[in-house]
Parts: C-alpha cells; sequence; structure tokens
C-alpha cells in the first residue's frame, strides 16, 4: 500500500481554493487535490462549497473579499454561469462558453478557464481510448460537454455527434465548434448513437440509481467506448449496463485526473 503524505493542519495561514457546486457531495476534487498540496508541501485546502444557482453571483462576487482564498473549482450546475461573472476569460472559456475554474489575479479579478475536456481526452488517451481518427457521439451540451466536445475535436475526432435536450443550446454550441472544426460537428434529432467509436455521456443522468440511461446502448456497434463524465458513483448505471453487453467502458475520474497537471500549473501549485 502506497503511504499517504501527511495531512497538512490548518491554520491562520491557510490558503483556501474552493469547489463551486449543487449538490457538492459528489465532488471529488478536495480528494485528489489536497492529498497533492500535502505532498508538495502547501500551506492549502480545497473544500466544498454548496451554493445554489440563485445565490451563485453573490457567492462568487463575496469570496472575491475572501483575502486568503486563491481560486475556485466549479461544477454542476455553474459552469456555463460562472464563465460571465469572471473579469477575464482563457480561448477555451471563449470557445466553449463555460469555466470549471477561477484563479484570482493580482488585480483581484477573476480569470476563467476549463480543463474539463483536456482532461477527459487526457484521460481517455491514458486509458488507450485515443479519439484521433475516431467518430464520436456526445450527450449533454452543457458546462462540462461543451469543453469536453470543443477538446475532443482538437484531439483529431473524424466526427463528432452531439446531442442535447436543449436546440437552443445545442445548435449555438455546434456553430462554434463548427467555426474552428468546419464540417465535422453534427447535431442528433435525439439521443441515438449509432455507427461509432466513442459515446460519452456530459449529462448529469447517473448521479441517482433511479436515472434512465441517457442513450440507449442498442445500437452501439462491438467495441466501442462508452464513457460517462460522472464521477461519483463510480461505477453508474450507463457503465454498469454497457459493461455488461461486452463495450469497454471509461470512468468520469478520470477527467479530474487528466486535469491535476492543468490545475498545478495555473495555481502554480510547485
Amino acid at each position: 500500500m502506497t503511504a499517504q503524505p501527511p495531512a497538512v493542519p490548518i491554520q491562520g495561514t491557510t490558503r483556501l481554493y474552493a469547489v463551486l457546486g449543487d449538490p457538492v457531495a459528489q465532488v471529488q476534487a478536495p480528494a485528489l487535490i489536497n492529498p497533492l498540496l500535502a505532498a508538495l508541501h502547501r500551506d492549502a485546502v480545497v473544500v466544498p462549497v454548496h451554493a445554489r444557482p440563485s445565490h451563485l453571483e453573490t457567492v462568487v462576487r463575496g469570496l472575491r473579499h475572501v483575502r486568503n482564498l486563491d481560486g475556485m473549482f466549479v461544477t454542476v450546475p455553474h459552469k456555463v454561469a460562472v464563465r460571465h461573472l469572471a473579469d477575464r476569460c482563457g480561448t477555451t472559456v471563449d470557445i466553449v462558453g463555460s469555466a470549471n475554474v477561477l484563479r484570482r489575479e493580482a488585480d483581484g479579478g477573476w480569470l476563467a478557464e476549463n480543463f474539463d475536456g483536456s482532461g477527459f481526452v487526457a484521460g481517455l488517451v491514458a486509458a488507450g481510448h485515443d479519439p484521433k481518427g475516431s467518430r464520436v457521439a456526445l450527450v449533454g451540451t452543457g458546462g462540462a460537454g461543451s469543453a469536453v466536445a470543443a477538446a475532443l475535436l482538437a484531439a483529431g475526432a473524424d466526427r463528432l455527434h452531439l446531442y442535447d435536450t436543449d436546440a437552443a443550446k445545442l445548435d449555438a454550441l455546434a456553430a462554434r465548434l463548427d467555426a474552428h472544426w468546419p464540417g465535422r460537428v453534427h447535431a442528433m434529432n435525439g439521443p441515438r448513437p449509432g455507427d461509432v467509436d466513442i459515446a460519452v455521456n456530459a449529462t448529469p443522468l447517473g448521479l441517482t440509481a433511479h436515472d434512465p440511461l441517457p442513450f440507449p446502448l442498442e445500437q452501439l456497434p462491438p467495441g466501442c467506448v462508452v464513457a460517462d463524465i460522472i464521477m461519483k458513483p463510480r461505477e453508474t448505471r450507463l457503465l454498469r449496463e454497457a459493461a455488461a453487453r461486452g463495450h469497454r467502458v471509461h470512468h468520469g475520474i478520470h477527467m479530474l485526473e487528466g486535469q491535476l497537471n492543468s490545475y498545478r500549473d495555473f495555481f502554480d501549485l510547485r
């Protein structure tokens, strides 16, 4: 068994990072990043902050005045909304329209970035599922899904089929992506992935045990990789049923694991 680094005691000098979400019981960032901070001997801690959508602006504006708070990680359902509360945005945020991390700048303003997509692709590649040249279907074009869509195209996916129950959101994302990767993005008229190499759930369906499947599995070809971005539970209903059908499955936690180096660079955690 690998020894875990000792926990850094929380004291008056401790720097803070918040994880904003609704709910927050499922967030995995504290469990992955706090051991990293301890190993680096950083006097810092990541804590979950449960913020309702109606209170998000108040929370973000208020946290600006917490002088020992250096940044925020952002999860469901705030990734699109928080982008509009940032003072400056990285290029990826401008393309996908969502952010999953905010960093306090020297002037006190928030810089927004999104590493969901790059983290997801890094996780895929590490697991042996390189999307280059592949046909991919992605259901759910919210904050994380939009970032994953862009990253898959940037990684060389040959065709990307998208679906969302919100037709306006779907069409807007498809148009933004087509401006950068013309001819490779196709909107589906229903959550029905067909002959694809990778099928991705980027919806919240699977957070609870009684959720329906985000898309049917019957038409997926043998050998198709079925991926979920949900991190907790690890084994969503989608992944259990896909594995039972003989598909290779890819767990949501790999997306966060794939982001760790990006977080280290973004927050200068050395």
